[in-house]
This record gives C-alpha cells, sequence and structure tokens, in this order.
C-alpha cells in the first residue's frame, strides 16, 4: 500500500503564509479532489447497484468509521430521514467510541478490532444488510474487523478509503478508492480525504434514495415538514406538478402531511 494521505504536503512553511496565501493554496489543493473522485465512479456505481438490491429486499445499510470518518457516515445517515422521509433504521451510522466520538475524540476507541460487529449486533444485522467501511487511511482497525466480520456472516460490503491498496479496500467485496494524494497540512485527512468522502457519501446515499423511489422528477416529495421553509417548500412542489393554486396546495398540504400524497390526492381527483 502506498500511504500517500501521510504524504508530506506539497507545500512547506506553512507558518510563514499569508492569510491569503494559505487559502489560495488550500483551495487550489481542494479542486483535485472532485476529478479525484470521477475517476471512482465506476467503482461507486457497483456499490450503489448491489445496496439498492440489497434494501428493496428489506435490508438496511451501516456505515461504520472512526475519527472524521466516523462523523461524516453519522451525519449522511442523519440527513435522510428528514430529507426523503425514510426511517431511522434505513441507513445507520456508527462512529467508534459511540455517539461521544461525535463531538470530542474517544482515545484509542478505533484500535479495537471487534467493536464494529458489535456495535452493529445491537441492530440485529443480518445477512440483507450493507457494511461500509469508511477509512481516509485504510487501515483503520475498527473497521477492519467490522468488515472482516460481516464478510464472514455473508454481508455485503463495501468501503470508502483515500489510499490505494488498503487493507479495508482489499477486505471490501465493493471498495471506493479515492485517491487525493498528500494533504495541505501533513496528514491532516479531515481536509482532501475528508472533502472527498462526504462527496461520494453524498453521491451514494442520494442515488440509493433516487433508485428507491424516494425523488419524483427531482422534487423530495416525501422529506419531512419540520420547518416553515420546508412546508412553503412542500407548497411549492404540490404546484409545480399539479398546477394547483397556492392555496389548495396548501390545503392539501396541511390535510395529508404528505407532499406525494397530496400530489397524488389532488391527481385523482381532476
Amino acid at each position: 500500500m502506498v500511504n500517500t494521505t501521510e504524504k508530506d504536503s506539497n507545500y512547506q512553511d506553512l507558518d510563514k503564509m499569508s492569510v491569503h496565501e494559505l487559502l489560495t493554496n488550500i483551495n487550489n489543493e481542494d479542486k483535485s479532489v472532485p476529478l479525484a473522485v470521477e475517476r471512482s465512479i465506476p467503482q461507486i456505481e457497483a456499490l450503489v447497484k448491489v445496496t439498492v438490491e440489497k434494501m428493496k429486499a428489506g435490508g438496511r445499510t451501516f456505515y461504520i468509521g472512526a475519527g472524521t470518518s466516523g462523523r461524516l457516515g453519522v451525519l449522511d445517515a442523519s440527513e435522510l430521514p428528514p430529507t426523503y422521509g425514510v426511517p431511522f433504521e434505513w441507513i445507520i451510522g456508527l462512529i467508534a467510541g459511540g455517539d461521544t466520538a461525535i463531538r470530542k475524540a474517544v482515545e484509542f476507541a478505533e484500535d479495537d478490532l471487534e467493536q464494529a460487529w458489535k456495535d452493529m449486533e445491537a441492530y440485529d444485522i443480518d445477512e440483507n444488510d450493507v457494511v461500509i467501511g469508511i477509512a481516509a487511511s485504510g487501515t483503520t482497525p475498527y473497521v477492519i474487523g467490522g468488515l472482516k466480520t460481516a464478510n464472514e456472516r455473508g454481508l455485503v460490503t463495501g468501503c470508502i478509503v483515500c489510499n490505494g491498496g488498503s487493507p479495508i479496500a482489499e477486505i471490501a467485496q465493493y471498495p471506493v478508492e479515492v485517491i487525493v494524494g498528500p494533504e495541505f497540512v501533513t496528514g491532516s485527512t479531515r481536509m482532501k480525504s475528508g472533502t472527498a468522502q462526504k462527496l461520494v457519501l453524498n453521491m451514494f446515499s442520494t442515488a440509493v434514495m433516487i433508485q428507491l423511489g424516494r425523488v419524483k422528477g427531482n422534487k423530495m416529495v416525501d422529506m419531512q415538514l419540520s420547518n416553515h421553509k420546508l412546508v412553503g417548500r412542500g407548497v411549492r412542489i404540490i404546484m409545480d406538478q399539479t398546477g394547483a393554486t397556492e392555496e389548495d396546495a396548501a390545503v392539501l398540504l396541511e390535510q395529508f402531511g404528505n407532499v406525494r400524497q397530496a400530489i397524488e390526492a389532488y391527481q385523482a381527483t381532476h
């Protein structure tokens, strides 16, 4: 394995740079990330397709990771229910050290090879589920152990890593390797690697939700109406999809509490 995420930065004497130089150079590095993600689209596609297949059969998806990678998984999983109106149990984000580690690092939590599977067992995980390990380095023990056990139990496994030929990519049945190269601050994988992982997670979960029918046209018709902004968006979607007046759309939305159901009710009577 070539550990590019730990290679020395392409920039020296960061502490002597002006603020403008720092920001410009960070931005220049960040520009390379979408291109690295683009090269991984075939791998992402394979992971999306198998995940959709499993979830249509009743399975769920688990993200497992530590540190920044774990937090990104938790973030992605937590945003899907309000965005697409799916149960919180459909995609579950687990981080080494538990929820405490979302805000504060838990020392050595990522070094436990057995803990990830124990964390998943709390959700009665079975062979219909998909486990995706997220680790910039591709060497995190928490993720390695979880994927190994998942393989042994007959689950589909995938990963999102930022080093080529890593142990985690070798274990995962559907690896996604996004090689972003050295970080601006040497070894600080919350930067380019974290950005790459966030982009991949956005692509992965959005494609999965669309394939599972949670989008109509280009609209989030199953979103949770949890604030005034989203209620207003819901009214506009109903108007756009049906031609209803704003007043009628608002009445329908209040009646059904769901954009998709409001649209279907209007179309059934017009």
